[in-house]
């Protein structure tokens, strides 16, 4: 059987319905999340998506799929792709 993801990236793709539901596919990790915020690692980058009342309905990582409830204010992409090299920086800078 032929592996489709070979070389290639999986399919980053973010479906959002009236700010309440999200889906996401391509997703490699959750690195953290509660009512207020999710923080994701996406085939894109890192997604960290702002809110109230935030919740991770399914995930399914070996798929690479997410899916939120919850009301979504905002959701901003960051080009860093590997925390293991600045996520000292990147995590206390968010926590903070």
């Amino acid at each position: 059987m032929e592996d489709l993801n070979s070389g290639n990236r999986r399919q980053h793709k973010m479906v959002m319905v009236n700010r309440k539901n999200c889906s996401l596919t391509g997703v490699a990790d959750v690195i953290a999340f509660d009512e207020n915020e999710v923080i994701l690692e996406t085939d894109m980058g890192i997604l960290m998506l702002k809110g109230q009342g935030l919740h991770v309905k399914r995930l399914t990582l070996e798929q690479g799929e997410v899916e939120l409830e919850g009301k979504v204010d905002s959701f901003l992409y960051s080009e860093q792709k590997n925390l293991a090299t600045k996520s000292e920086s990147f995590l206390g800078r968010l926590f903070k």
